[in-house]
């Protein structure tokens, strides 16, 4: 089911090249969950979609790794002492 939405996301869309391997889908569930953790909730999915945003922009998923790997430092840095 989870496979089948990302799917019709990416041809409702209107970007069905944007269907996201495995890895890629891992990549962006670890974001948001950094963001969650190390910032605050509501920091995951608006930090997804400004990285999918940035994405559009800079040159797409070719640069998704290294995006998420910044951006989850970034998180780590702000979480409190005691959760890292």
């Amino acid at each position: 089911m989870f496979e089948d939405w990302l799917t019709e996301v990416a041809a409702t869309t209107g970007r069905p090249e944007l269907n996201l391997s495995t890895d890629q889908q891992k990549l962006v569930l670890d974001l948001a969950r950094e963001a969650a953790h190390g910032v605050a909730r509501p920091a995951a999915p608006l930090t997804t979609f400004l990285a999918g945003y940035a994405l559009g922009a800079e040159g797409g998923l070719d640069r998704l790794a290294a995006l998420v790997e910044d951006l989850g430092a970034a998180a780590r840095a702000r979480a409190p002492k005691d959760e890292q």
